[in-house]
């Protein structure tokens, strides 16, 4: 019973502690700095209408297209041992097909808007279908594979607007990117919730989280019981796929433009990296998608801090590297083990002074 105990512990450092150790290091590091760093306030918008305001509130916010792709990511990497890293690409070419549908309207009313969502989403799961038969058909390595589309994925994005950077306004779109008259939360962390729930249902009513870590950890194996990894690896692809037209129309609708250069640029490395702070194996298997989500919103915090501590924007992605590289590394499997070692040392130490004074 004591070993089980001790297993549920071990297991819930490696996928969870270490994102929340993070979470409350950056949050008493800017209690101190600044007491009233986590403030929240009431405002008005350009609408006049209420809404919540503040760091915390930033925070949440602008890590919503992250989070969301995180959440794909995580399928991916847990099932396939590798990383796709056209996530920002897929992203732009997905804005830009939703920006083409809303400009070949007449108006942009609420069909309209479905429509673009919906061709998006359809844009992206092809490019996501793409990837994922290079990875599990062709057994190309994800990295290698996705490499094409982050190559040329911007280059689509551009194509598909005939290089031009049109604009799109309407007010469905603007409470989409900000907030939604007469609720105070912002919409985009609303549709990071909403995501979340879906991810949990899917997880719940189906194996697919099963299959998942099955796949990941033994695909032979998983053969050998009746799973069929192939098609397992191209559908957390298609899912990934969903996710980047979520992140691209969210992107979107906050500029209330599409430009192909700079819609969620270098977000790649960032999903990476939060799938990796999450707690989660990037060599495939089990994994936390609530981790991820954590993961996401450390690394959305730790920017705000350091804009907050006036550091160059030049240098920002230099701290940020410094800080995440010292997150990996205590996640790290090794550290794991020996920190597994300490507390059985200390569990054993503390066991013969409980023997010991019982016999006294």
């Amino acid at each position: 019973m004591k070993k089980n105990g001790k297993k549920a512990f071990l297991s819930g450092f490696g996928q969870l502690t270490i994102p929340l150790i993070a979470i409350a290091l950056l949050v008493v590091f800017n209690l101190i700095r600044d007491p009233g760093f986590f403030s929240i306030g009431i405002s008005h918008n350009n609408n006049g209408n209420p809404v919540l305001s503040g760091n915390i509130i930033g925070i949440i916010n602008g890590a919503s297209e992250l989070a969301v792709l995180a959440m794909g990511m995580t399928l991916v990497t847990a099932a396939c041992g590798g990383q796709d890293i056209s996530v920002g690409a897929a992203a732009a070419i997905a804005g830009s097909v939703f920006v083409k549908v809303l400009k070949s309207g007449s108006a942009i009313n609420a069909g309209t808007v479905i429509l673009a969502f919906v061709m998006a989403c359809i844009v992206a799961m092809l490019f996501g279908t793409f990837n994922g038969t290079l990875v599990a058909v062709f057994k190309i390595q994800p990295m290698i594979a996705t490499l094409i589309l982050y190559t040329c994925g911007r280059s689509i994005a551009y194509w598909i607007n005939g290089g031009a950077t049109p604009t799109v306004s309407s007010p469905i779109l603007s409470g989409i990117g900000s907030f939604i008259p007469g609720v105070p939360i912002p919409t985009p962390v609303l549709i990071v919730v909403a995501m979340a729930i879906l991810f949990k249902l899917l997880f719940h009513f189906t194996a697919l989280g099963l299959f998942t870590q099955s796949v990941g950890i033994n695909g032979s194996a998983a053969r050998l019981n009746g799973i069929n990894a192939t098609f397992i690896k191209l559908l957390s692809f298609i899912i990934l796929g969903v996710c980047v037209a979520v992140s691209g129309c969210i992107g979107v609708s906050r500029l209330g433009l599409i430009n192909h250069e700079t819609l969620l640029i270098d977000i790649e490395m960032d999903t990476i990296l939060a799938v990796a702070i999450g707690g989660n194996s990037l060599g495939g298997g089990k994994f936390k998608l609530s981790g991820s989500i954590i993961g996401a919103y450390v690394i959305q915090m730790l920017t705000i801090t350091l804009y907050a501590m006036k550091v160059p924007s030049t240098d920002v992605k230099a701290y940020k590297a410094i800080v995440i590289v010292l997150l990996v590394v205590i996640g790290s499997p090794v550290i794991k083990e020996r920190f597994g070692r300490w507390i059985s040392r200390l569990a054993e130490r503390r066991r013969k002074v409980s023997a010991k004074g019982a016999e006294e």
